[in-house]
């Protein structure tokens, strides 16, 4: 560290802004010297006004904490001369910097001045994996002591510690990769320059600065031999105490569940047989370490892996991080689990280095490139899902995936995505996602072969990631975003970079480029011309639209193919005056240097993709074959071109199923179905057949301990208005204050779950406007920025929240313990008779003499509805109440099949008074 005092600066305030009259209620500022902490200085600061409700709950500071403080008019200068000659630290100097420069000049005391350091700039490109950026999450993660976050004595000391932190992180960098990082940091928006140029001084001072290995130029993390020989052995537990004993291992407070046994078996007795079978087993049993067990043994004793299919990536990862642990704990053996995922979803060093030479970096790339050049340091897998990057780096992350297995010789030996295929070959279990797993059936070199057993978790997902991996889609600001890279001529674009090659190397008159120039002047023109006739369409019937967001089908625009046709006849015209400069470009590539054969092959690379939207565009505008498809095209009337979606999709995706099953039985090895939604009363084969799983294979079902669900209650509100005989706006009223009344009740802590985003809008618009939960955090999906993820991490650090959420939240999600109380159901969850893919469905089922309503939307419904209650009770010391607000669940005939679907849990029909006043009692006593 050079010998500069770091001034490092936490407030809490009254609010974000001085010129509204906010005012600071707590500085603190930590003073770094050498590397080391010397002093410390904190006040409390009197604001002259009351704190808000929220702030006091954020920052546990009271009114009568800083009642006898002093104004900061009182400290201001003490605080100015304190600051001199420092450089300025804090985590989001937006922030805290610019408020105390406010507050400066309201006391007319002198500014500061000089370099400064924000640590979430530092830390996102210093620790590039981290789920998230918050001063309290950084700490959790790197092990910083933070007794009370929102308290600035606390933060500020966390975020100094946060900064040797990242210094020492720095300091084990290799100096090419901080040669690198400093030639890209004086765009930085804070001066972390200086940092790392400190840093290069002090590794090339050093004798042992870290080495590895170089691709390029450009040092990454070789791991070699990830998964080991599969060599131990181990014996399945036959009787009842050798498997509690083995389970005790791994769970200090073992629970016995005799369920969690008899599944183990289930497994175990598959696996050996080479048999198949589906097992429903629900929250409270146990179900992931009671496969992987069975799975992990089985595999030590034939040497072969077992393949566990989850349905997405973020479960794939879950079970390695969480569950593979566990079970080497029981088994006291280094077993080797490999996470296998697509080959988009790891980096291609051979892309990210060829972009380095020729990108013209804006500062989201700059950014993205040191994050991705520190995360090369660490990284073993090259899964770019590790990496957390802005909106505008993820364009970039996206140019650097492995598209292809085109690779050059020197790119071999640092393949991400190959080594994660070698090292499943060693592995035990391999853990991949429904995706993966079903397109590795269509290749003719497989991945998965030669493995013991199949265990299929999620299972009634299957046929969704089946529909999913054959539906295409055509979005608008996707198609402009590769056009643009190929059609822009404007300086620095990669079009002027190309003439600049053909006047340099070859011979070929300025004619070809003018050729390109007009071919897609006329092929952007009718793609603009098409995108408004979709932009202006009025659908024929109002059921396509919630709100601002417009759904129909292509057929409604059927009639227009002609100009479809001419779309695509002018889009090969122009892809085929690319290929032309491609080619007579490539002939001189031996001559052209290294900066300079890079911009071809990003040439290359845009005409590749151009020539996969040629074939997107005449699969779903041209292909007459849609016997089994559906078609439509979304909107949001407030961005339009630009929100224009068109999707052709599978009606179902049982023939791809039963495809996959069917080659499944070549392998000659156990198949495992598992869920905990795999049927439902009245037809427990609903699920297996949709599958196309075969009637002959027996359904087990495994039920969780009769004390499970002790601890939760369903209310039914007897007294909400009818959601068919009152208006939609009526009915959000209604729905708006039954939330806001409970959350007063149990004192947040709540999911409200609907089946319409547009519903859900309007809903928390209603409630937010009517300020009668301003003191609570109120987390909306589509609404709220950030991933499904993102919103339910917020939801569990704040202690008064409410998550309104809608399909994605009604499974897969986890919040156990204390930070749920309770589940709302807005509306019995069934899918809208408009929506186009379940119209399709229906219409085919109607014309094989089916019922459409009985046949598939009541099960359906019934199925997410089971889905929804599992949100609620995740572990047997869970406390919460499942409150049903759609009536009909009682009036109409087949609400009697939604509750039995449930667990056997008291049911009350109450009045919304009535239930409030029982919460009450509940949570307040």
């Amino acid at each position: 560290m050079d010998n500069s005092t770091y001034a490092v600066v936490d407030l809490e305030t009254t609010g974000h802004s001085p010129a509204k009259g906010d005012r600071i209620i707590q500085i603190a500022i930590v003073f770094i010297e050498n590397g080391t902490i010397t002093k410390t200085y904190a006040r409390f600061v009197n604001p002259e006004r009351e704190i808000p409700a929220f702030i006091q709950q954020l920052t546990a500071i009271t009114d009568e904490e800083v009642r006898t403080a002093p104004t900061f008019e009182k400290i201001a200068q003490e605080v100015s001369d304190m600051l001199q000659g420092t450089v300025f630290v804090a985590h989001n100097t937006d922030f805290d910097l610019s408020f105390l420069q406010s507050e400066f000049k309201r006391c007319k005391v002198s500014g500061w001045s000089g370099k400064k350091i924000d640590t979430v700039e530092l830390s996102k490109i210093l620790f590039p994996s981290s789920s998230s950026y918050r001063l309290q999450d950084l700490a959790e993660d790197l092990d910083i002591e933070l007794p009370t976050a929102h308290r600035a004595d606390d933060d500020a000391e966390a975020t100094a510690n946060l900064l040797l932190t990242a210094l020492s992180k720095l300091r084990t960098l290799p100096e090419e990769t901080l040669n690198l990082l400093h030639r890209r940091s004086f765009s930085l928006r804070s001066d972390i320059s200086t940092l790392i140029y400190e840093a290069l001084r002090h590794v090339r001072t050093s004798a042992n600065g870290r080495k590895l290995p170089l691709f390029r130029g450009i040092p990454y993390r070789k791991v070699e031999n990830i998964g080991g020989a599969i060599a131990a052995r181990s014996s399945y537990p036959l009787n009842e105490k050798e498997k509690i004993d083995l389970l005790k291992k791994g769970y200090p407070s073992f629970e016995y569940r005799k369920s969690q046994l008899s599944f183990m078996d289930a497994i175990w007795e598959t696996l050996n047989s080479h048999a198949e079978v589906i097992a429903e087993v629900p929250t409270g049993v146990g179900k992931t370490v009671g496969y992987l067990l069975p799975a992990t043994i089985h595999s030590f004793q034939t040497g072969k892996p077992v393949v566990i299919s989850t349905f997405t990536n973020h479960l794939v990862d879950k079970i390695l991080e969480d569950e593979v642990e566990r079970v080497r704990t029981m088994l006291g053996i280094d077993c080797t689990a490999t996470v296998l995922k697509g080959r988009e979803q790891y980096l291609s060093l051979g892309k990210f280095e060829e972009l380095l030479r020729i990108t013209d970096e804006s500062y989201d790339e700059t950014f993205t490139i040191m994050q991705i050049l520190v995360w090369l340091t660490d990284t073993e897998t090259g899964d770019l899902n590790e990496l957390n990057v802005s909106g505008g780096g993820q364009l970039f992350v996206d140019r650097i995936r492995k598209r292809n297995n085109r690779l050059k010789d020197d790119e071999k030996a640092a393949d991400y995505h190959q080594r994660m295929i070698d090292a499943c070959r060693h592995s035990n279990l391999i853990i991949t996602n429904h995706s993966m797993l079903l397109s590795d059936s269509n290749r003719e070199q497989k991945i998965f072969h030669n493995f013991s057993g199949l265990i299929i978790d999620e299972a009634h997902q299957f046929i969704h990631t089946a529909a999913n991996s054959n539906e295409t889609v055509l979005s608008y600001m996707n198609w402009k975003y590769v056009m643009g890279q190929l059609g822009s001529d404007a300086d620095g674009q990669l079009l002027h970079h190309l003439m600049n090659l053909h006047r340099k190397y070859s011979n070929f008159g300025n004619q070809l480029f003018g050729k390109l120039s007009a071919s897609y002047e006329k092929f952007s023109n009718i793609f603009d011309e098409v995108a408004s006739l979709m932009s202006s369409h009025k659908p024929q019937s109002g059921g396509g639209q919630q709100g601002n967001r417009v759904v129909f089908s292509l057929e409604e625009i059927a009639g227009n193919k002609p100009v479809f046709s001419q779309m695509a006849d002018k889009m090969n015209e122009y892809i085929q005056n690319v290929q032309t400069i491609s080619l007579r470009l490539e002939s001189y590539r031996e001559k052209m240097s290294m900066k300079e054969q890079a911009f071809l092959s990003e040439w290359n690379y845009w005409l590749r993709e151009l020539k996969i939207k040629a074939g997107e565009w005449v699969e779903i505008f041209l292909d007459d074959e849609t016997d089994n498809f559906t078609v439509w095209i979304e909107k949001d009337k407030r961005s339009l071109p630009g929100s224009l979606n068109v999707v052709k999709s599978p009606v179902d995706g049982s023939a791809i199923t039963k495809e996959f099953i069917t080659s499944l039985k070549n392998e000659n090895i156990g198949v495992v179905w598992t869920s905990a939604t795999m049927t439902i009363n009245q037809d427990e084969r609903f699920v297996p057949r949709q599958l196309g799983i075969e009637d002959h294979v027996p359904v087990l079902t495994f039920d969780a301990p009769a004390h499970f669900y002790d601890n939760a209650g369903i209310f039914i509100v007897e007294d909400m208005p009818s959601i068919q005989h009152v208006s939609q706006s009526d009915y959000i009223e209604a729905v708006a204050d039954a939330v806001v009344q409970t959350v007063i009740a149990t004192g947040g802590r709540l999911f409200v779950l609907f089946t319409s985003q547009d519903m859900l809008r309007k809903t928390y618009e209603l409630i937010l406007e009517s300020e009668l939960l301003n003191d609570y955090a109120l987390i909306a999906q589509g609404v709220s920025s950030g991933s499904r993820m993102k919103l339910l991490k917020s939801f569990r650090q704040f202690g008064k929240s409410i998550l309104f959420g809608t399909n994605s939240f009604w499974e897969g999600v986890d919040v156990p313990g204390e930070a749920l109380s309770a589940v709302i159901i807005v509306r019995l969850p069934f899918s809208s008779p408009d929506e186009v893919v379940f119209k399709a469905r229906a219409a085919k089922l109607a014309a094989n003499g089916s019922n459409p309503f009985t046949d598939l939307s009541l099960p359906e419904a019934i199925l997410r509805f089971r889905q929804g209650f599992g949100r609620l009770i995740r572990s047997s010391g869970d406390r919460g109440f499942f409150i049903i607000l759609d009536r009909r669940i009682e009036t109409k005939s087949y609400g009697k099949r939604f509750l039995a679907a449930l667990p056997s849990v008291p049911i009350q029909k109450v009045s919304l008074e009535h239930m409030v006043n029982e919460l009450e009692d509940c949570y307040n006593k």
